[in-house]
């Protein structure tokens, strides 16, 4: 039993990010290079390792301690990320190789061209970037504000606007019809 990890881990229990920082200085060398042995890629092994202590970080309160140190469950979580890791890595390596083979594919176009889509495309792209992160992608107006940097009655302002030219296209498209 390692009386260093003992004390660091009352201190991350009790929510001290530097008992956890201490952890990670004690400990972190001997869980890169069992990264390392894992994974094909060396950038990958940094990324296991910082894995493993975010779900110590997240996980404390559920982790089984081994005469009293976190070590082993570190290095069960780096050799599972680690798993993960190669995997997503091979599927990637696939999936470049069959992109490589196979013949250029042409520009997907939208079926609907005279439609929805084509009068969301009408509009300015500032009134275009409020609808796509409100309407389709159903953010939250304040937060659509913070993503574009701007106050949230701008956003509000031009959601309505961009309702309003909808609105009268659509009814314009329908009496077309």
């Amino acid at each position: 039993m390692n009386d260093d990890d003992a004390a660091d881990w009352r201190a991350l229990l009790e929510g001290d990010s530097l008992g956890l920082a201490r952890l990670f200085d004690r400990h972190e060398a001997r869980l890169f290079r069992h990264a390392v042995r894992l994974l094909t890629a060396r950038e990958d092994a940094k990324d296991a390792v910082t894995i493993a202590f975010f779900e110590l970080w997240r996980r404390r309160t559920a982790v089984r301690l081994v005469d009293g140190s976190p070590l082993p469950w570190l290095l069960n979580t780096v050799s599972n990320t680690a798993r993960n890791l190669e995997r997503s890595a091979r599927r990637y390596r696939v999936l470049l190789g069959r992109a490589r083979d196979s013949e250029p594919v042409a520009e997907v176009r939208a079926g609907d061209e005279t439609g929805v889509l084509a009068a969301l495309r009408r509009l300015p792209e500032k009134e275009q970037s409020v609808v796509v992160l409100t309407i389709m992608q159903g953010f939250p107006e304040h937060e659509a504000a913070t993503a574009l940097g701007i106050p949230i009655g701008t956003v509000k302002s031009r959601l309505s606007r961009a309702k309003a030219r909808l609105r009268s296209e659509l009814a314009g498209m329908e009496t077309a019809q």
